[in-house]
This record gives structure tokens, C-alpha cells and sequence, in this order.
């Protein structure tokens, strides 16, 4: 995630420390899987020498724009491929590159996303329901709101915006739209309002916050993508190679913190069993066993940071082992 004044802005989350955590080699191969508008980029391209290499890869046209024209100066190290990261392995296919030596994910949706108004991300201005995260999409978020049963609805804001009025606000959403199909970011604001109890609204932040998250991580899967992606980003790290991953979500955290743990030891055998028979062996070790986050400082400078987690796994096996 990033915040700052125009286009992307250039104040990215635990900068500092995930160019320290990616541990780089100047001769080595670098992937940013969610490239935005390259402030980490641009400092993972600053540590590289001519023969080190950055990929960097990002579905929002946005991003690919503004990170082009950040990393020029950086000339033939980099490369930016208008993607999703899930997709990771045929591109480092179709580039011919056998492994690398860092891989970094920022889940978060950058300020400039949540900020422009006809993106359709923010409960704070009124625009059209859209939130996709690459307008190539041909679903958006209307279709969510309008063409989900209530017991889908539920199911989204429950598990992805962990709302304790999903219920109420599925209800009331369903009702509204026999009315008249909810179109906007303010016309759900409302009926959200509408859902949860005044007193609560005067207590809880803005009504629409969660919801508008569950919708968002619903469109785009994003959860879905995190979970799918984490162990062929493992399988594609060189020897000692790290993969950086920075969530601001809950769920998205577990889902990291459970792979890792299950990439560092993966034996399924029976605690009774005196010896692994299951054949599965570790891939590395997980550096973080509790994850980086930003500084007092960095909360009082970019609130938005204050919920980001980082978390890092190293490949490293010795003789088929683990060291």
C-alpha cells in the first residue's frame, strides 16, 4: 500500500524493512508481484547492479502506467508485466528465468485505488459500484451487490468483512434492490446506514468500511489468490531466496502464516511415529515467526499502515534438509 500526494503516491508500508528482510543480491533476480506504483521497486532496482534483474507485475493499467515512468532511470534491469501474480510461474516461464532470488507481495490496495473515486473503492465518494482491480474484469462490484442471494451476501461480508451486523446488512441489501438495482458507492452507503443500529454508528467508524472491504477481497479473489500462489512462489526461490509477503488483513495473514508454517515442516506422519515416513520434506524457514509491523512513527505518518503485517520465508535445505 502506498499514500502520498498524486498518481500513485510514494510512501510505501515497512519499506525499509522489506528491503532489509529481501536480503538483495546486486547480480540478482527480483519479483514485485504487486508492482503499483513501485516504491518498492524503485529501491529493490536501486540496490541492483547491470546484471541484477526486477519483474515487475501488476493487473491495474494504472499501476503499469505510473511504475513505467518511475523506473525508467533503471533502463534494461526492469521488466513490467500487466498481470496477476497468481500467474507468476509462466511468466518467469516466458521470460526464461528458472528461479529467483526475492519475491515480494503488498496486499493492500494503494491509496490512489481507494482515493479515485470512479474506481469505485471508496465509501467515501459517490461513484459508480466498480472496485476491480483490472477493468479487463467484466464483473464488478454492482453485479455482487445485485446478483448475490442474501445467503451469499452474508456469507461475503461475514468472512471477509467479519461484520457482526453481515446478516442485517444482507437483509437490508436484498430488500433494496426490489426496489430499484443499488448502483452506486452512496446508494449502498445508505442502506448499509440503514442496517446497522445508530448507536454502533456513532461508535464504530464508518458503517460502510467492512462491507465495502468483504466486496472488494470478493470481486477479486483476492484471498483465493494468496492461498492458490504462496507454494509455487516458494518452489520458484533460488537457494537462500525470500519471499516478503505484507498483509492488512486478518484472514490474509493466516493464510501466510499457515503456509509458511506448513512449508517449514510439512510431515503429516503421527506425532507417535518415531521417524518421518511420510516423504514430505521442508522447504525452508520461516524468518518472522511473529511478523514486522511499522513503526509509531510510520502509524502517525500513513495511518492506513497500521494494520500491515509483514512476514518472510527463506529457502534454504542442505543434503535434502533443512539447516
Amino acid at each position: 500500500m502506498e499514500a502520498g500526494q498524486g498518481g500513485f503516491g510514494h510512501v510505501s508500508v515497512l519499506l525499509e524493512e522489506c528491503i532489509r528482510e529481501l536480503n538483495i543480491k546486486p547480480d540478482g533476480i527480483y519479483v514485485d508481484g504487486t508492482l503499483g506504483g513501485a516504491g518498492h521497486a524503485s529501491r529493490v532496482a536501486a540496490a541492483l547492479s547491470k546484471s541484477g534483474r526486477l519483474i515487475g507485475i501488476d493487473q491495474d493499467a494504472d499501476a503499469i502506467a505510473e511504475a513505467s515512468e518511475r523506473l525508467k532511470p533503471y533502463g534494461r534491469k526492469i521488466t513490467i508485466v500487466r498481470n496477476n501474480y497468481r500467474n507468476i510461474g509462466e511468466i518467469m516461464k516466458e521470460l526464461d528465468i528458472a528461479g529467483v532470488d526475492g519475491i515480494l507481495l503488498d496486499l493492500g490496495v494503494s491509496s490512489w485505488q481507494l482515493d479515485s473515486a470512479q474506481r469505485g473503492f471508496t465509501y467515501r465518494e459517490d461513484a459508480p459500484l466498480d472496485m476491480r482491480m483490472d477493468d479487463r474484469q467484466t464483473r464488478t462490484a454492482r453485479d455482487i451487490v445485485n446478483g448475490y442471494t442474501e445467503q451469499e451476501l452474508y456469507r461475503v461480508i461475514r468472512d471477509y468483512g467479519e461484520d457482526n451486523f453481515a446478516k442485517n446488512i444482507a437483509k437490508h441489501i436484498v430488500r433494496a434492490r426490489q426496489d430499484e438495482p443499488i448502483e452506486t458507492t452512496f446508494q449502498l452507503n445508505e442502506v448499509i446506514r440503514a442496517a446497522i443500529p445508530a448507536k454502533i454508528r456513532m461508535t464504530g467508524g464508518h458503517p460502510s468500511k467492512r462491507t465495502f472491504q468483504a466486496i472488494r477481497i470478493e470481486l477479486n479473489r483476492e484471498l483465493e489468490v494468496l492461498e492458490e500462489s504462496l507454494d509455487g512462489m516458494i518452489e520458484l526461490l533460488n537457494e537462500g531466496g525470500r519471499l516478503c509477503i505484507i498483509t492488512f488483513h486478518s484472514l490474509e495473514d493466516r493464510i501466510v502464516k499457515v503456509n509458511f508454517k506448513r512449508n517449514e515442516n510439512p510431515c503429516i506422519c503421527p506425532p507417535g511415529f518415531p521417524v518421518c515416513v511420510c516423504g514430505k520434506k521442508p522447504k525452508g524457514r520461516q524468518l518472522t515467526k511473529k511478523p514486522i509491523v511499522p513503526t509509531e512513527r510510520e502509524q502517525e505518518r500513513n495511518p492506513r499502515s497500521k494494520s500491515a503485517k509483514l512476514r518472510v520465508f527463506e529457502k534454504r535445505t542442505v543434503k535434502g534438509a533443512v539447516l
